[in-house]
């Protein structure tokens, strides 16, 4: 029996569930705005090409998850997820090579591959499908912690829910090829991505790479995406000064301890930045403000960023990224009206990054309505985004809306498909708004007593489906 949709968006929800508890498991404003920039192009390009239909566009959820992890991995997961670990940002050069690994990974879901396989262990409940799974990933970080979840026998079968078959790689591999270039990307960066993975490969003997061990690199595979870029097509022109910036935030997120941080500050000394090139720089420095702020050494954050300045001047969006830097800084130091100058936004920005750090500026100068109303806009277009919950429930009870602020926090566990503590909240939130006497809470204690239906309703398939 064939895995339909629906039963693999449940696994796949289920899997997501667990990863979203993961202390590894981060949502960084800046490096998701990033990916979604890749993201979004490749999601249009698979629809163009029919690739991805109309019945799994709206069966999947199509998400993101970064990790907090310094290998370099990328994986996809039942019900359209997928996890990116920060690893794999931090080692990429250029965005083309980027949004090589995440066509792949796409293509695997369009192309059914995960039901397919799945499939073949029909014989296993879908439950103990997802542990295996689950189990598997916890391996690739550390071995001995995946005991928890998977034991005896079964760490086997959970690597090869993970492992694709090689005809499967190299249908990944074409089909992903043509959703990259069709979304704009050049097609080099297939190649130099698969040859900068396969030198990794050589010459590390440790399980730092596990995405070459799920994706078998072979020189036939290089030498077929070689062939599929047209003769004649112009060279990538390479990394951008953006994309330098993003991947040294992933690395220093990926390693945030005392000693990495201040070796940030080695690689923007003088004599370093002298002998690198204006990418490098670009990346030196911007990780050098960041360990700064990490380590509140302001004075030296301030210098770095002030240095970083020309560097992007001429160039937006390193410009944008240098700015959100620096309305950090700010907003460390505990200056809100300087950090919301530096954003440079009068009104409610269309980023996400920019807003989710415009928001709580406002709620600190007093203009909680303002930051509730963007951040209630946003998530009419994005209802599982669990930050921007986070960001309209702290504006919420900065109005003395309690009731809006709890029933917040309850769609925050809900976008988690946490729904026992989701269903907590809402009763909680019931509770403040029979004694309220705030205008609009009869407007919210009826969204309260909906939502409570709908969200006990789902815990009750839920468990249903363990």
């Amino acid at each position: 029996m064939s895995l339909g949709l629906a039963a693999e968006r449940r696994l796949g929800d289920r899997i997501a569930r667990d990863l979203y508890r993961d202390p590894d498991y981060l949502d960084d404003p800046v490096i998701a705005d990033y990916l979604q920039s890749i993201w979004q192009p490749l999601l249009a390009a698979a629809r163009k090409r029919s690739e991805l239909s109309p019945e799994l566009d709206a069966a999947f959820a199509w998400q993101l998850l970064q990790g907090r992890d310094r290998s370099v991995n990328a994986f996809a997961l039942p019900g359209g997820y997928f996890g990116i670990h920060l690893g794999l940002i931090g080692i990429v050069a250029t965005q083309d090579e980027l949004a090589s690994v995440l066509a792949h990974e796409l293509s695997h879901v369009t192309q059914r591959h995960i039901a397919r396989l799945i499939t073949r262990q029909s014989e296993q409940a879908p439950w103990l499908v997802g542990a295996m799974i689950l189990g598997a990933l916890a391996a690739s970080k550390n071995p001995g912690g995946a005991n928890a979840v998977i034991v005896g026998g079964q760490a086997a079968a959970a690597q090869s829910q993970l492992n694709f078959s090689r005809d499967m790689e190299r249908e990944a591999d074409r089909s992903g090829f043509g959703v990259s270039v069709d979304a704009g990307f050049a097609p080099q960066g297939f190649v130099s991505m698969f040859e900068k993975l396969q030198l990794n490969n050589r010459n590390n003997d440790s399980s730092n790479f596990p995405y070459l061990r799920g994706h078998p690199l072979t020189t036939e595979r290089i030498a077929d995406m070689k062939s599929r870029i047209p003769e004649g097509a112009v060279p990538t022109a390479g990394g951008t000064l953006e994309h330098s910036m993003v991947s040294a935030r992933a690395r220093l997120l990926a390693n945030g301890s005392v000693d990495s941080l201040r070796n940030w500050y080695l690689e923007a000394e003088p004599g370093a930045l002298a002998k690198q090139t204006n990418l490098q720089r670009a990346a030196s420095l911007y990780g050098a403000t960041l360990a700064a702020i990490k380590l509140r050494e302001f004075t030296k954050a301030s210098a770095y960023a002030t240095a970083l300045g020309p560097i992007v001047a001429n160039d937006e969006p390193a410009a944008r990224q240098w700015r959100y830097l620096r309305a950090e800084l700010a907003v460390i130091e505990g200056n809100p009206e300087v950090a919301l100058r530096t954003l440079g936004h009068a009104s409610a920005p269309k980023a996400r990054a920019d807003l989710l750090a415009w928001i709580p500026l406002k709620v600190a100068m007093r203009q909680s309505g303002v930051a509730a109303d963007a951040a209630q806009l946003w998530l009419l277009d994005h209802p599982t985004d669990a930050s921007m919950w986070q960001q309209l429930a702290i504006a919420r009870a900065s109005q003395g809306r309690m009731a809006a602020a709890v029933r917040a926090e309850a769609e925050i566990n809900i976008s988690q498909q946490d729904y026992a503590t989701a269903i907590s909240r809402l009763k909680a939130a019931q509770v403040i708004s029979k004694t309220s006497a705030q205008d609009g809470d009869h407007i919210e204690a009826s969204i309260v007593d909906v939502r409570l239906r709908q969200v006990e309703q789902l815990l009750r398939e839920q468990t249903i489906e363990r």
